[in-house]
């Protein structure tokens, strides 16, 4: 998990997806700054050092675009996500161009997102973060993603990977199934359907036959714990 102290600038005019990047970013433990066009963004990167930013290509009064070449002209080189609908090599490339470090189109996953964010910010920082996640007898490499129980190799699909990861990283405190559904799936996903306990209940009956490390809180939520 990277230091709390990181401070984020999600510049953003779709209010649903800001607000959806802002909490999950802060129950992240990062401290994030929202603005919703690409003036005030500029103002804001003038007077705040910020660890990195995520910026939205479509906004008003200055696109994200043309805000990443006035940063990068005032050599303001704080890394940049770029978020884009438009999916084309062409379109990546210019992002890339105007001074962007990364792309990620619409719709994605907030474990996505916050994986680059990592990746940019210790790139910037030179900052070194452990490959692998151990809870009790469960392992969680990142490099190769793989999942082991006692030494024996589970496997795991992509979002009950993602799954695993979040709860490894949060192990020990309580995480809600509203946590978990910003944390694995993307903005747009319905809060109300019930794939969260199907998709708990899949990665137990792999991580956790004996149900001793992944417990539900009935009401609240679930958390993982060493058995």
């Amino acid at each position: 998990m990277m230091n709390q102290e990181m401070r984020i600038l999600v510049v953003e005019d779709d209010n649903k997806i800001a607000s959806f990047i802002a909490k999950g970013l802060k129950q992240a433990g990062y401290a994030v700054d929202r603005c919703a066009d690409g003036e005030e963004a500029l103002v804001l990167a003038e007077t705040t050092a910020y660890d990195a930013a995520v910026v939205d290509v479509m906004l008003p009064k200055l696109d994200g675009l043309s805000l990443i070449q006035r940063w990068r002209s005032q050599k303001i080189r704080t890394p940049v996500i770029i978020l884009s609908a438009k999916a084309s090599l062409d379109d990546r490339i210019k992002g890339l161009q105007a001074g962007g470090d990364d792309y990620l189109t619409k719709p994605f996953a907030f474990s996505e997102l916050t994986a680059r964010l990592h990746a940019l910010i210790r790139r910037a920082t030179q900052t070194v973060e452990p490959t692998r996640l151990t809870v009790g007898d469960l392992t969680l490499d990142l490099l190769t993603r793989s999942v082991t129980r006692n030494g024996q190799l589970v496997e795991l699909q992509t979002r009950e990977f993602a799954l695993l990861e979040y709860l490894m990283r949060q192990a020990g405190r309580t995480v809600t199934k509203t946590m978990i559904l910003e944390h694995i799936f993307d903005y747009s996903f319905d809060p109300q359907t019930n794939v969260v306990d199907v998709l708990v209940h899949r990665l137990r009956a792999k991580i956790d036959p004996d149900k001793t490390r992944l417990h539900t809180l009935r009401g609240i939520g679930y958390v993982l714990r060493a058995a």
